[in-house]
């Protein structure tokens, strides 16, 4: 955690003394100076705070409103923490009568079954839509067989990603009893016993390895280098630099993976490349917003991206925009090859929009969670419908 230097965001207010001490006399004539301007009496600080004041505060709001704990990683641990800010609204889930109201079902059985729901995240089962982009990409979308077992594999990711929600939170419930909105989440607010969240933990985890060994020995081999993978993150390499970016892309290529594994389908190399190096993108410019909304509000941060500067981070998604570029069009003329289409060619001006559409999102510092973003975004949806209908016509007709 920063110390009290590194988290409190700078007024912009000179210390007159201080400056009188430093430079003499001449301190002295330039701290009357600095008295007369922002000390007068009578004055109101309101009707004078600046425009860049303000910001400061719109971005310690955003912060705040965080309450499902989105900010930062895959699983949601959340990367920044703004101060704590007393509030009797009912409304404000960082003030101590929504933390009674959240409480207040602790120990019950309808409580329980809330939280029990809510840990599970539903929400964030919509990436594990990814499991489908490889039978859509070898045109056996429409095979029943290849898409009941697209389906097995979305339930059992799901699953397994619901498994490693309960153990992290698990795992951080004391600190989070102490965060003025992760206090809100299910366990922490005691909703859910930590001996219980384990408990769902292993059926979750287990149910995965289980269904994925009957549908197939490859995906039940994805799910389990998946598992272990999170789980390691969730221990500890969460807080090493490049290692948290890395893990947390690959859980993006690994649903890809996972659709092709359940079906026994072969695309070429140039697609895993695809995913991989896009999902780098996304999440490098993911850690840049944070990064930046740090430096800008004076929030705290975890130590892995205490690690990582704004240049740094632009160098990053940089690079990985550029390579998906390069594999996504070698890609697109592989399509051509293969289907003797021109539709794949034609889906490279989609694609290429779509990701300097993304990337001014990143610029501004405000992509967040990947499928907000998109939907946030109809120019985005547009492009991906677009792009979804070249390919279509590429491999289905």
């Amino acid at each position: 955690m920063a110390d009290k230097n590194e988290t409190e965001v700078d007024t912009g207010k000179p210390d007159a003394s201080a400056e009188a001490e430093a430079e003499g006399s001449n301190g002295a004539a330039v701290g009357d100076a600095v008295l007369t301007e922002t000390e007068k009496p009578g004055t109101d600080e309101s009707d004078d705070e600046s425009g860049a004041d303000k910001a400061v505060k719109a971005k310690l709001a955003e912060i705040e409103a965080d309450a499902e704990g989105t900010i930062g990683a895959e699983f949601g641990d959340e990367v920044l923490e703004a101060a704590p800010v007393k509030s009797d609204d009912i409304k404000d889930k960082s003030s101590d009568a929504y933390h009674a109201k959240v409480t207040a079902k602790a120990g019950t059985t309808a409580g329980l079954v809330t939280g029990l729901i809510k840990e599970l995240r539903p929400k964030q089962w919509v990436k594990n839509v990814l499991v489908l982009a490889v039978p859509f990409a070898a045109g056996q979308i429409l095979n029943p067989g290849v898409l009941w077992h697209s389906v097995v594999a979305f339930i059992v990711f799901s699953m397994a990603a619901s498994g490693i929600y309960f153990v992290n939170d698990a795992i951080d419930v004391e600190a989070d009893r102490q965060h003025p909105t992760k206090r809100n989440r299910p366990i922490a607010a005691g909703l859910i016993p930590v001996p219980i969240a384990y408990a769902v933990c292993v059926l979750l985890l287990g149910g995965s390895l289980l269904i994925s060994a009957v549908t197939s020995m490859q995906l039940f081999a994805v799910m389990a280098v998946y598992i272990v993978v999170q789980l390691g993150y969730c221990f500890g390499l969460k807080h090493q630099p490049v290692i948290d970016l890395c893990i947390v892309a690959s859980g993006f290529l690994l649903r890809a993976i996972a659709g092709g594994a359940a079906a026994h389908l072969v695309i070429t190399q140039w697609f895993y490349l695809i995913v991989a190096f896009g999902s780098l993108f996304m999440v490098s410019g993911k850690r840049y917003a944070e990064v930046k909304l740090a430096s800008e509000t004076g929030a705290k941060i975890r130590k892995s991206l205490k690690a990582y500067s704004p240049s740094y981070l632009r160098f990053v998604w940089a690079i990985a925009a550029a390579i998906t570029i390069m594999c996504y069009a070698l890609w697109a003329y592989a399509i051509q090859e293969d289907e003797a289409s021109r539709w794949g060619l034609i889906s490279i001006i989609p694609m290429v929009i779509a990701i300097l559409r993304y990337a001014v999102d990143i610029d501004k510092g405000v992509a967040g969670e990947p499928e907000e973003v998109v939907l946030k975004d109809k120019v985005l949806m547009v492009l991906g419908v677009i792009l979804a209908g070249c390919l279509f016509l590429a491999f289905y007709l």
